[in-house]
């Protein structure tokens, strides 16, 4: 899976976030909305643009994100 073939990030759309081509979904919105419990029927139900292929792509790009980055919890306050 290349997620390169599914996810742009243009200025001109949501304002640079990295979305889904061909629609305003953004990838931070699927990753909310997964977290929140919905799965892969309820998110492709709900958002027909929003294939297989689409949500595996968008996955792939957050497990790439967090290889290549370090993220450090910050302690509660």
């Amino acid at each position: 899976m290349n997620w390169r073939d599914y996810i742009v990030s243009d200025p001109a759309i949501l304002g640079g976030k990295p979305a889904l081509k061909g629609t305003r979904l953004s990838v931070e919105f699927v990753l909310d909305l997964l977290a929140a419990g919905w799965d892969q029927t309820a998110l492709c139900d709900n958002y027909p643009n929003l294939t297989e292929d689409r949500l595996r792509a968008v996955l792939a790009y957050a497990a790439e994100i967090f290889r290549e980055e370090r993220f450090y919890l910050l302690p509660p306050t």
